[in-house]
């Protein structure tokens, strides 16, 4: 069964979309809440809002599943990310809206989490690190982006209205002081999106666990709230949003390319 789809670039740049899928296995559903079986939580639209990056020549890595069957961006360890903080595990029990994801007694076990990963988040994470060493092999460095989007207001994991772009470098630990200084220039630089670096979103487990500047791999996340491209309560793909995003967005990544 694929489990994911690997776009093989010429560019020292892999763009991973690990909250990007939104299919369900067949037997799992029955298992769902109605409201989860609508898989609100997904990053919708993220490849398509970022298709232009294969014309830049970028590697692009996009998951078949959703985030509900397990999480992309998780340790397989479900070791918490924001410590403290609400958040959502390696096989979410709760949705973004804090209500269940599964029936009552239908939560997975140990040994279905297990399973999951062997199943789902390994050969993603396999792949990611394959493709990583194949550009950095070819090229002597390579940016891994990690492109995400959420709702801009998500209560119960975050107070009040989150910025448009949210980038997050684990506090400047996945990439150069370069790199993360000539994207906040880029962002102070215009007008049309309000911007913030490591504050709700510091940047996943992909991030954190393969950005090692030192050794060739800046990783930066880029969460984006969903405002800025479609329409938050129906998911609708907009056209001038969108495209205005894009062109922030190419400008990012080619700076990146630099």
């Amino acid at each position: 069964m694929d489990t994911f789809t690997l776009l093989r670039g010429d560019a020292p740049l892999l763009i991973s979309l690990p909250h990007d899928g939104c299919s369900l296995p067949t037997e799992l559903v029955p298992r769902l809440t109605p409201a989860a079986r609508a898989v609100p939580d997904t990053d919708w639209q993220m490849s398509r809002l970022y298709a232009f990056a294969g014309e830049l020549g970028a590697s692009i890595l996009m998951p078949r599943f959703s985030r509900y069957v397990v999480d992309l961006n998780r340790p397989p360890d479900d070791l918490s990310l924001y410590p403290g903080q609400n958040t959502t595990g390696l096989c979410p029990i709760r949705r973004f809206d804090g209500g269940p994801v599964y029936q009552p007694g239908e939560e997975p076990g140990a040994d279905e989490v297990e399973r999951r990963v062997d199943r789902y988040w390994r050969p993603y994470h396999e792949a990611l690190q394959g493709e990583l060493r194949r550009l950095r092999d070819d090229f002597g460095r390579v940016v891994l982006w990690e492109g995400h989007s959420i709702k801009g207001e998500v209560p119960f994991l975050f107070d009040g209205r989150l910025p448009d772009l949210n980038i997050g470098t684990a506090d400047g630990r996945s990439c150069s002081g370069w790199l993360q200084e000539r994207l906040t220039g880029l962002c102070a630089a215009q007008d049309d999106y309000d911007w913030v670096v490591n504050g709700r979103f510091k940047g996943g487990y992909i991030t954190r666990h393969y950005g090692h500047p030192e050794d060739g791999v800046q990783a930066v996340q880029l969460e984006i709230s969903q405002r800025a491209y479609m329409d938050e309560d129906t998911t609708v793909w907009m056209p001038t949003r969108a495209g205005r995003l894009q062109r922030l967005l190419r400008q990012m990544i080619e700076l990146a390319l630099a």
